[in-house]
């Protein structure tokens, strides 16, 4: 048995990059098998992945490359900005292109909306068995590979039907660590700087560990001058990525100084940046022998570009979304990803925290076993940041999560690598069996997910309040419960802010908008108009937006805001039946979970 294992071992370490494409085609068709009625029920669940679909249907209908606003948002406004690129349009159209000659049009959509979301997740692996070879060890990236099983934000990003870009994201930050981690000083530069671009062109989501990327490029040249190499290839890939990107991605709205994309203000701190770094590494080694004299430039540098982003483009000091007071209250502070972890559910908490914490003990248990050797440490510290800095933004927002147990994996793994079996070999059985199970549940991130069944955590809502809500935001997005609402004449329906791109991705009817920042005025409108008096909604709905329908879906997740916190507004009298004259009920069938009236005076 000693050598069957020894042999398959090395047959794992050998062959690492098959290993890689199995772990990534059993994920693949387990996602599949087990989401197959999602698929099949069209059953996009996210209101990103419905704006996506309707932003590549845009494009294959002939809208421009550039234009990237959605005009079925707010059409009697020339519809929404959206502040996306058409980088993930891409692979989704091909895809719907592709298929369309076999399936037919609405089966091509559907598939390539299934499939579409697997392809980022290889190159995700891929990037996260790299870093645990370069980090940990070559034996620990199959340990790795299997403990994205327990990262479950992470691999959520990756089930079908969820296109939208942040899978892509999510790769894209796992290459520039696996480039950080890379001790040939070139290949990696440029894997970071091309990687950073990319992830860049698509959105800023990761722009706070896309820029300690950077900082750690700077660090590894003050440790080691040697190191200039890396640095020239980050920084020219980098601007050189930034430029192309912009050039064939930014939107006509982003080409302004926009703060929340990639625009003139981003692309100018990369090409600032970027000469910056390459004339410091071209210093000649008279001036850089020092380690202090190089710190001291590369603050100098800092603060170089620190001043020149502060100066040219004062506008983007603050918050990126640039969200209004009005519409952060009545909606942003609303948004559960918006809100820090401690104010979710203590099961939310725990199942998210979990692998990050065992990451953080993992990345210090490499980083003194690496005492001894500068670079490595350098290397495994430039690594450790980025998921150190994850870990503390889930207390800002939980929409850190899937970034944070995805960088804590190799971390996490090294505890189970490197302690399982010290007490495998432990002359107390007790520490033997019960110890190494412990450790190698710990490290692998599923000694929480595990227990999780067991653990009586306390329910977020009432129980018979949490069934009807669950039930509403089960049945109201379904292809069910939207058909008769298409069947009506075409017009632009007044509903929820969540419900908005749902209804123009799967019906006809255009919709005032979405969750997105850019628009914050038509929320804050929406908002208003279902808390206060029909006399107001009437003015926002009719007068301001021109809608031909109001939707509503009782019991769901945004009726339960309006229920608390406006017991007397607009939404509430129409659940409990009090209708305007200037609107018409219209019959959707006894079984429709939506009610819905027509406009009429």
């Amino acid at each position: 048995m000693g050598r069957a294992w020894g042999r398959a071992d090395e047959w794992l370490v050998r062959h690492w990059r098959t290993v890689v494409v199995l772990a990534w085609l059993a994920y693949a068709a387990y996602y599949l098998f087990s989401r197959y009625a999602q698929v099949r029920g069209f059953a996009l669940g996210d209101t990103d992945d419905n704006l996506r679909l309707a932003q590549v249907r845009a494009l294959l209908d002939g809208q421009g490359w550039f234009d990237l606003r959605q005009h079925r948002l707010d059409p009697v406004h020339g519809g929404a900005d959206i502040h996306w690129s058409r980088l993930v349009d891409l692979p989704i159209a091909g895809l719907i292109l592709a298929l369309r000659p076999f399936v037919g049009g609405v089966e091509a959509e559907r598939w390539a909306c299934a499939i579409a979301p697997l392809l980022p997740m290889l190159p995700m692996l891929g990037a996260i068995a790299v870093l645990t070879r370069r980090l940990v060890s070559p034996r620990a990236a199959v340990l790795a590979l299997a403990a994205m099983v327990f990262a479950g934000s992470t691999m959520g990003m990756y089930y079908p039907l969820r296109i939208d870009h942040h899978g892509w994201q999510l790769a894209f930050l796992a290459i520039v660590l696996a480039g950080l981690a890379d001790p040939r000083r070139a290949r990696g530069g440029l894997t970071t700087g091309v990687a950073s671009a990319l992830s860049l062109t698509i959105g800023l989501e990761m722009m706070i560990y896309l820029a300690l990327a950077g900082v750690a490029q700077v660090f590894f040249w003050i440790v080691d001058p040697s190191e200039r190499r890396r640095l020239i290839a980050y920084a020219g890939s980098l601007a050189a990525g930034t430029a192309v990107g912009f050039v064939l991605f930014a939107s006509y709205a982003n080409r302004a100084a926009v703060c929340d994309a990639l625009s003139p203000v981003w692309l100018s701190d990369a090409m600032v940046g970027g000469a910056l770094l390459v004339g410091l590494a071209f210093l000649p080694g008279r001036l850089t022998s020092s380690w202090a004299v190089r710190l001291a430039m590369a603050a100098v540098a800092g603060a170089i570009v620190a001043a020149f982003h502060a100066l040219a483009f004062p506008q983007c000091l603050s918050r990126l979304e640039g969200v209004s007071p009005l519409a952060t209250e009545l909606w942003l502070s609303h948004v559960k990803e918006a809100r820090p972890i401690y104010r979710h559910s203590a099961e939310i908490a725990t199942l998210t925290l979990a692998l990050p914490i065992g990451g953080l003990l993992g990345y210090l248990l490499l980083a003194w076993r690496a005492r001894r050797a500068s670079m490595k440490l350098a290397r495994t510290l430039a690594v450790a940041a980025p998921a150190f800095t994850a870990l503390a933004l889930l207390m800002w927002q939980t929409r850190t999560g899937p970034a944070a147990q995805m960088m804590a994996v190799p971390g996490s793994v090294a505890i189970a690598f490197f302690l399982a079996p010290r007490a495998f070999r432990s002359e107390n059985s007790l520490v033997r069996v019960l110890g190494t199970v412990t450790v190698v549940l710990i490290g692998m991130g599923a000694a929480v997910p595990l227990l999780s069944n067991y653990l009586p955590f306390p329910k977020e809502l009432p129980k018979a309040m949490g069934k009807l809500v669950a039930t509403a935001n089960r049945r109201c997005p379904s292809l069910a419960a939207l058909r008769p609402v298409n069947v009506q004449p075409k017009g632009t329906i007044f509903t929820f802010v969540d419900f908005g791109p749902r209804i123009i991705a799967m019906t006809k009817h255009n919709a005032i908008t979405g969750p997105y920042h850019r628009n914050d005025r038509a929320i804050a409108d929406s908002m208003l108009a279902f808390r206060g008096d029909a006399r107001n909604a009437r003015r926002i709905i009719v007068d301001t937006y021109r809608a031909d329908y109001v939707l509503v879906c009782p019991n769901q997740s945004s009726a339960t805001i309006f229920m608390a916190e406006a017991k007397k507004g607009f939404y509430v009298q129409l659940a409990a039946g009090k209708v305007p004259s200037w609107l018409q009920p219209v019959d959707l069938g006894p079984k429709s979970p939506w009610k819905m009236w027509k406009v009429v005076g």
